[in-house]
């Protein structure tokens, strides 16, 4: 997916020579959490809102260089990267550069979250499953050879937590028929994470649960 209709330039890029009271107004009138900056047109950097609320106001954004970010995208970059570069960074602007650095315009969050939801993973009707599997036990290959072999299809698969030595997968499929796709996760030494309502597995064990209790009250 193109990010180039996404590009936004309806702020004035900062300069060095901005002053700290400016900046500190021009955030109250926005919801951005950064603001890009550059000197003599080569992009330098973000400030952030945090660092700016914090700096003398009758001084100049050149006194506060040093607390420059110099996070940034290409045009051409994929989405993905693009997201996880908003999360490294904690910022819901994210300035865009083309291949020769010049400063194009930014990103907005929330428009990145979009392309997201239009995705199959989120739009396409399905079922969701999440597994847990030692780190070096599981495989995307394997996950998706017992997901075929129920002809079912994946539809979005990606690592949703990693802890000690285990890591936690979150698979989406193309159908919501889920009960034997789990039994066969089981037998392939993967713990289900997720709660199904048809998960035969867990009635049974809830059913026996039962049964023990009435005994024991006996």
């Amino acid at each position: 997916m193109s990010i180039e209709s996404y590009i936004i330039n309806d702020i004035k890029i900062c300069s060095l020579d901005t002053r700290i009271e400016e900046l500190q107004q021009l955030f109250n009138k926005l919801t951005y959490s950064h603001l890009p900056v550059e000197n003599n047109g080569v992009y330098l950097g973000c400030i952030s809102e945090n660092d700016v609320r914090s700096f003398e106001k009758d001084k100049k954004l050149l006194d506060y260089q040093y607390a420059l970010e110099g996070f940034f995208a290409r045009e051409h970059d994929y989405w993905l990267d693009i997201l996880e570069s908003f999360a490294q960074n904690h910022s819901n602007i994210l300035p865009v550069l083309n291949d020769e650095n010049q400063y194009l315009g930014y990103l907005e969050l929330t428009d990145i979250i979009t392309l997201f939801n239009e995705t199959p993973f989120l739009n396409e009707p399905g079922g969701i499953i999440v597994v847990e599997k030692g780190f070096r036990d599981y495989s995307f290959s394997e996950i998706g050879q017992i997901v075929e072999s129920h002809n079912a299809g994946v539809l979005g698969i990606f690592v949703s937590s990693k802890s000690n030595d285990l890591t936690r997968i979150t698979i989406k499929l193309s159908t919501t028929g889920l009960n034997e796709i789990l039994q066969t996760f089981r037998r392939y030494g993967y713990t289900i994470i997720s709660e199904h309502q048809e998960d035969s597995f867990n009635k049974k064990l809830s059913d026996r649960s039962q049964y023990l209790d009435r005994y024991l009250n006996i």
